[in-house]
């Protein structure tokens, strides 16, 4: 797997540990038994760098919308010798692409006009009438208070006003209105509309044109972000989806979910849903609790004896092991805390069904809960460094260049620090859901994978503590520090080496870890390398024992007892060829 930038600059090891990232300089180990990331030469660093600095889309305010709005408004004007007006209805017609505006207008105009209501001669009245009668409210008014489309349909301004007020109140509909008179499909323009209506419903009106530039053009789309104004426009063939608005909120253009590399929008959505889904609550109460045999009221047991007894009004009570009557228990059958009825029946088989059902979803709930759990736990460290870089540019900067006579300008690393850390934050919290998903049988990939998070885990971490602990150090200090300088030296390093990583990271999991295949050797760029060293030495990774004991199946194999839903994810039992949630058929 080829990297833009070398993992692990001998400048910046300078400064750090020996052993950074469980490697003495690097990923991989010297002898040969630990898989790295392929470092390339020193020439690719810029041209990665002149990458980052690159982005694929521009950030728009509402006067930079107006502005390009207004440029292709004119533009179609010009090329097609329309009034403005016309044009403006011509783009909102074909949702603002000025090339499907030119196919269309110079393949066939007499059809484009027909469908959007524009007349190509306007109707004029016989000057010499003096007045017009009102066509809705059947009432003669002079020449000047009665207006019309291009199709010559004369109304008094009440009507009108009446007319385009409502329609305008009713939402952005308005912007493609027509005509008043039913038998007749003429566009009803700005123009007309600005000489009728309050100066409220104006702006009501110019807001939806607005609006309508982004919500109808298909490489424009709002910031998600609560409150924000700022529009995106996308350009196409990108490589990431991945933007940030000038709020500070980023997402994915493609589904407008929070930024997400390098889990896909697909595996995103199903995540979404699996955490807000009834399945994982069915699998909870299946996992913990039995149906009390004469209610079938699921109820919960986790202390005491195993006499049960059902609220009111069953008041039944029956022994939680065997769910016979308890007036059938007692010491002969093994007391409060055994049942001597259920351990024969086990033993010949009564209960097996039953028993890896419930077997089955507690694995199910155990593993969704393990992911879940460390998924959130990396969200609200995320939410936390925020604020905390919030804290550093208003407070703690300022009192550090004042302390360590630093001007603000040299202090950019610690700022540059807090932004990795948070965006690397974001990054390790959805590796969980890819880990979620990720195959059981494939188990190079997943061994491979969990060695990979629990490196960039211990890595985040080494650089959060520098960013957060050492730094008070000097925060606090009476006066300039002598060792501030190599303090500096030490974070930046740390901050290049982690965003290399990272960035190695997500180019791993995006490619579905291309380097690992199925027989859990590696790829020819790696075929020197033994993903042994991984087993060895990924026990150092933060976390990575307990993630690969408390896991539990999420595809049916050949030996498994269960299946999970690909709709729902509830955990069936093998024989049965429909989920017991939803009802959808098994693809296995």
């Amino acid at each position: 797997m080829d990297s833009d930038d070398d993992m692990h600059d001998a400048n910046d090891l300078d400064s750090l540990d020996d052993d950074y990232y469980s490697g003495d300089n690097g990923m991989g180990s010297d002898d040969g038994d630990g898989f790295e990331f392929d470092n390339s030469d020193d020439s690719d660093d810029s041209t990665s760098h002149h990458h980052r600095q690159q982005p694929s889309y521009a950030v728009l305010n509402e006067d930079d919308i107006r502005q390009r709005q207004e440029e292709v408004i004119t533009r179609i004007s010009t090329v097609l010798s329309i009034p403005r007006v016309s044009a403006s209805i011509l783009l909102r017609h074909y949702n603002w692409d000025v090339s499907k505006v030119h196919d269309a207008w110079f393949a066939d105009e007499e059809r484009v006009r027909k469908a959007t209501g524009l007349l190509e001669n306007s109707v004029v009245p016989n000057q010499n009438m003096k007045e017009l009668n009102c066509g809705i409210c059947f009432e003669a008014y002079p020449r000047d208070r009665m207006y019309a489309a291009a199709c010559g349909h004369y109304f008094c301004s009440a009507c009108w006003t009446g007319y385009v007020s409502t329609a305008i109140n009713d939402g952005p509909g308005c912007l493609m209105l027509r005509c008043p008179d039913p038998s007749c499909g003429a566009a009803v323009g700005q123009d007309l509309i600005n000489l009728l209506v309050s100066e409220e419903d104006k702006q009501k009106y110019s807001r939806y044109i607005l609006r309508s530039y982004v919500e109808d053009n298909k490489k424009t789309k709002w910031c998600p972000a609560p409150g924000c104004d700022f529009a995106v426009d996308f350009v196409a063939g990108s490589s990431s989806f991945d933007v940030s608005c000038n709020c500070s909120f980023s997402f994915c253009w493609n589904c407008t979910e929070e930024a997400h590399r390098p889990v896909d929008c697909v595996t995103v959505a199903k995540w979404i849903l699996k955490n807000c889904a009834e399945s994982e609550n069915m699998n909870w109460i299946l996992a913990n609790s039995k149906p009390c045999p004469k209610c079938k009221r699921p109820i919960e047991k986790n202390q005491g004896c195993m006499h049960i007894t059902c609220t009111p009004p069953c008041k039944f009570e029956f022994c939680w092991l065997c769910l016979g009557a308890w007036s059938d228990h007692g010491e002969r059958t093994g007391g409060f805390y055994a049942c001597n009825r259920y351990e024969t029946a086990k033993q010949e088989g009564l209960y097996d069904e039953a028993e890896k059902r419930r077997e089955m979803a507690k694995n199910s709930l155990e593993r969704y809960t393990h992911y879940y759990e460390r998924w959130a736990t990396n969200q609200s460290s995320r939410l936390k460094a925020v604020a905390d870089l919030q804290q550093m540019q208003s407070v703690h900067i300022e009192k550090l260049s004042d302390k360590q006579c630093q001007p603000e300008t040299q202090l950019k690393f610690i700022t540059e620090a807090w932004l990795q850390i948070i965006e690397c934050r974001r990054v390790l919290k959805w590796t969980y859901a890819y880990g979620y998903y990720l195959p059981e049988n494939e188990h190079a990939k997943r061994q491979f994978f969990e060695y990979l998070q629990g490196e960039a885990e211990s890595g985040l971490e080494r650089l959060h503590q520098c960013a957060e602990k050492e730094l008070q150090t000097y925060l606090h200090a009476d006066g300039p520090s002598e060792g501030f300088n190599d303090f500096k030296t030490k974070l930046a390093g740390l901050t290049s080496v982690t965003r290399n990583y990272f960035e190695n990271l997500v180019r791993a999991l995006e490619n579905g870890l291309s380097d690992v295949d199925s027989q859990g050797a590696c790829s020819k760029t790696t075929s020197s390398k033994n993903l042994g060293g991984v087993t060895k030495r990924g026990g150092r990774g933060k976390g990575t024992t307990s993630r690969t004991t408390s896991t539990g199946p999420s595809r049916p194999q050949e030996d498994s007892p269960s299946w999970n839903c690909e709709h729902c994810t509830y955990a069936n039992v093998r024989a049965n060829l429909t989920c017991q949630m939803c009802n959808r058929q098994s693809t296995r």
